[in-house]
């Protein structure tokens, strides 16, 4: 049974920058020390408040592959994320967590004034690597942040390419209307690598209704969500120095929306199982101010056939 877990608390990162960029926008004039610099609350960026101009995920809709591999820009947030469980030849196991995400700093309507420096953006991205190496129990990440001008960061859909700096997921060697196989490149600066070319072994799914995940009651407070459940990965990984060929299997997670958590809504906790008889489990924990399970919390179990 391969097991992987992921955590709202990656977006914090995220979150810092886009409030410092609101802040440089300011007007200001002024420097702000560590004490006082302007933040923006996951529950602020993901809940209902701020969303005017924005695209909102309110009713389910057809999807439209691959385009919606790529960008959605008319949205608010959006992320890919793949997690993964490897090993070598000889059985040393890795586990690895990849994602990029991208956020609005203000909607692009078309009243929006004209930029004025190729430097200019409403788009921001975070990239967030970690690798976990079980044998010598030790576990590296790192962050990365940039905006999306200048070939610094971006999406698109067809031919599928997701980037931040060197940090890449790549879909160009296949056609138009695949992503896979899908390509997968990150290193830190310390030299922990990797390097994986993903294909599916199971048709993706559309989570919640249709692909539209309810997070909260309110119309709107939902994303659109979609997975691959199954991915056959083959590659490599670099280690101290040691660059070792492994091949496992992974998870492909994607979402957008504008706003998702309902008043009273502080983050969530995220948990794939890939079962040792071909099913796979989901399960989103959507936790509350006073520490208890929102009742909006769902899970998925997806056969051996998909």
């Amino acid at each position: 049974m391969n097991f992987t877990r992921a955590s709202a608390t990656g977006f914090r990162g995220l979150l810092l920058m886009t409030g410092l960029f609101f802040s440089a926008c300011s007007g200001d004039g002024g420097r702000q020390g560590p004490d006082d610099q302007a933040t923006l609350e996951l529950a602020e960026v993901m809940g209902g408040g701020s969303s005017e101009g924005f695209a909102r995920a309110l009713e389910p809709r057809a999807f439209d592959f691959p385009r919606d591999h790529g960008v959605h820009p008319e949205f608010r947030t959006e992320w890919w994320y793949v997690t993964g469980n490897l090993a070598t030849e000889t059985g040393r196991r890795f586990g690895t967590q990849f994602t990029l995400f991208r956020s609005a700093l203000a909607p692009d309507t078309p009243d929006a004034p004209a930029a004025d420096s190729p430097w200019s953006t409403r788009q921001v991205y975070m990239g967030h690597f970690a690798l976990t190496d079980v044998e010598s129990e030790r576990f590296t990440f790192e962050e990365r942040f940039s905006r999306a001008a200048v070939g610094l960061a971006g999406a698109q859909g067809a031919p599928f390419r997701i980037w931040l700096d060197d940090w890449e997921l790549d879909g160009e060697a296949g056609d138009n209307t695949s992503i896979f196989p899908l390509e997968m490149t990150a290193r830190t600066e310390d030299g922990t690598a990797i390097a994986l070319t993903l294909w599916p072994e199971k048709p993706l799914v559309l989570q919640g209704d249709a692909g539209l995940s309810q997070k909260g009651p309110e119309p709107g407070n939902a994303s659109f969500y979609y997975s691959f459940t199954r991915l056959r990965a083959e590659g490599r990984v670099v280690v101290q120095s040691d660059t070792l060929n492994v091949s496992g299997s992974a998870w492909l997670d994607r979402e957008w929306s504008t706003s998702a958590l309902s008043q009273g809504q502080v983050g969530w906790d995220w948990f794939a199982l890939q079962l040792d008889d071909g099913r796979d489990l989901m399960v989103y924990r959507l936790r509350r101010a006073d520490g208890s399970t929102d009742p909006m919390s769902e899970g998925v179990l997806v056969d051996s056939d998909g």
